[in-house]
């Protein structure tokens, strides 16, 4: 059996196993008893609670799924959003990340060793993904970063992508950092929107206007940030690919 093969069914494997702790869950159970056909929503939202229930070891719990998502192609947004859900902003930023990263790493090294022909197949012909090709061979870590920065380019597709190019493991790791700004903004709304959820409910929490006015500000501040480090990084790979 070819290695591809192996690493192919071992990821289903980890897969499965995940998901059968999640329905095996008795809050899972519960759940699903009332709503027979869950939708995807739904399905987030039963694994947040089900993740929230494990206590300490719901962070790890959350960065394992993060990485599987990442491996498999799955977007990430809805995850990062329930990380400021169940997590807080500090937390859930540290577990996106770490979750991001990994998954990052995990799909760079199977692009490079086990799948790098069927990646350049699915890359075959972008000009995008050429022109990156192209600068990663004067500065990798530049460009691998200011791809992180910016929305312009598929997150998931690229860790496979960047496995066939020239960049380093080294300077594909440390440019990971690129991700912090989208992932604490993510995070941030998430965190904010748990709040709200509380809003008319019997469940209400009342906090102090001033706290309320603090997340704003932070909320405005964090957009401000990662839409100027967008502009920044997209404006770069234009004179980078120019």
């Amino acid at each position: 059996m070819k290695i591809r093969n192996i690493a192919i069914l071992i990821l289903i494997a980890i897969a499965l196993l995940c998901t059968n702790l999640i329905f095996a869950n008795p809050a899972f159970a519960q759940d699903s008893s009332t709503t027979p056909n869950l939708n995807p929503q739904e399905l987030l939202r039963v694994t947040l609670k089900w993740i929230e229930s494990l206590g300490y070891i719901g962070g790890v719990a959350f960065i394992v799924i993060y990485i599987i998502a990442t491996i498999a192609f799955i977007p990430g947004s809805a995850l990062t959003l329930g990380a400021g859900v169940v997590f807080g902003v500090v937390w859930g930023s540290l577990y996106v990340f770490v979750g991001a990263t990994l998954g990052a790493i995990a799909a760079f090294l199977i692009g490079r060793y086990l799948a790098r022909n069927w990646i350049g197949k699915k890359i075959e012909g972008n000009q995008k993904f050429a022109a990156i090709d192209r600068a990663v061979a004067q500065s990798g870590f530049k460009i691998v970063l200011l791809t992180r920065l910016s929305p312009l380019f598929p997150f998931n597709l690229l860790n496979y992508a960047f496995g066939i190019t020239g960049v380093t493991l080294k300077d594909y790791v440390l440019a990971s950092v690129g991700m912090i700004p989208a992932t604490i903004l993510y995070v941030y709304i998430g965190s904010i929107a748990v709040d709200i959820a509380y809003i008319g409910s019997d469940n209400q929490l009342l906090d102090p206007p001033i706290r309320w006015v603090v997340r704003i500000i932070g909320l405005i501040a964090t957009v401000i940030v990662t839409v100027y480090a967008t502009r920044i990084a997209s404006k770069a790979l234009a004179e980078v690919n120019s």
